[in-house]
């Protein structure tokens, strides 16, 4: 049972997802949190692992840690993004099992379902088809990490809940263009050609397709709110319910940041999945909704790129 005293581990607590519910516990009280940079604990090493769960023995663990990345990071670096994703839930999956945590939470990703699913995305979906190219690296890490926790469930008993999030973003998020998502990297192209006084922006793809976003922050609550109140072993989406084009996105990061130029689409690169919307009538039914309209969002995570943009490589 999760008490203010409980010893509560945040794995990837420097992450975008990890910081985000690192606030939401300390936010509800919950300040007894166990963190670890990557240098003082790497999770991909399964002896530090263990040892470390050895001596801490947390009773609740967060899984937020992961290498993430957009289109192109997954398309250059699909090795690592298979081996150090499987290596990290792996060792950290079974560590807390072996070592006596009351209870896991392991946060996926809306890209596990298939490219055509239908849309909106139900969590029976997982398996039905052939998964997005361009990700399914990241996709196959994670959908493994969703069975390893039903896996521990039906044989050990242990309570391991799994969370697929739709994309994320806010404060802390990523803006290195070579690697970030798409709403961080048009915040950032936008403002730099504001600056500048570009006269166009570049935006990959034909700018079609449908995407879902969730304010990071309200996914802090939310892995809160089903850490105490949600024992399965079917995983459960952790989304809007809402989408939009990607060419509706832009439009809106331009007029958040102010840029007075026009859009053009560089139909060359790739567009990804056609459409992910989350179906969230699973998480609603229990009494949990995302809180934070898009656009608010927005303005408040430009606000948060403008406080740090020095902090960015260049």
């Amino acid at each position: 049972m999760l008490t203010p005293d409980s010893l509560i581990y945040v794995a990837g607590h420097r992450g975008l997802a990890g910081g985000a519910i690192v606030r939401a516990l300390r936010g509800q009280g919950y300040e007894n949190l166990l963190l670890r940079t990557h240098h003082e604990l790497d999770l991909t090493n399964e002896g530090a692992v263990d040892a470390f769960f050895a001596e801490q023995r947390p009773s609740h663990v967060i899984l937020a840690a992961a290498k993430v990345g957009g289109i192109h990071a997954n398309n250059a670096y699909p090795a690592e993004f298979i081996r150090d994703n499987l290596a990290i839930q792996t060792n950290a999956i079974h560590s807390a099992w072996k070592h006596g945590t009351e209870k896991l939470v392991f946060l996926g990703s809306s890209c596990i379902y298939p490219k055509m699913a239908p849309q909106p995305l139900r969590e029976d979906s997982l398996l039905t088809g052939p998964l997005e190219p361009t990700n399914e690296w990241y996709a196959i890490a994670k959908i493994a990490g969703i069975k390893m926790c039903q896996a521990y469930r039906r044989q050990y008993g242990f309570d391991a809940i799994s969370l697929m999030p739709t994309n994320l973003y806010g404060p802390g998020d990523n803006f290195n263009l070579e690697n970030s998502h798409v709403l961080p990297a048009l915040i950032r192209k936008f403002h730099e050609a504001k600056i500048a006084n570009a006269p166009q922006v570049t935006m990959w793809g034909t700018g079609s397709p449908r995407r879902e976003f969730l304010h990071v922050d309200n996914l802090g609550e939310a892995v809160v709110f089903l850490m105490k109140n949600y024992s399965e072993e079917q995983f459960i989406n952790v989304g809007v319910g809402e989408d939009v084009t990607i060419r509706e996105l832009a439009e809106t990061v331009k007029r958040v940041t102010g840029y007075g130029g026009a859009i053009v689409n560089d139909t060359s690169k790739p567009d990804g999945t056609p459409r992910k919307l989350m179906d969230v009538t699973r998480l609603n039914s229990l009494g949990w909704k995302a809180g934070i309209p898009l656009e608010d969002g927005i303005r408040e995570t430009y606000r948060w790129f403008l406080e740090h943009q020095d902090d960015f490589r260049r």
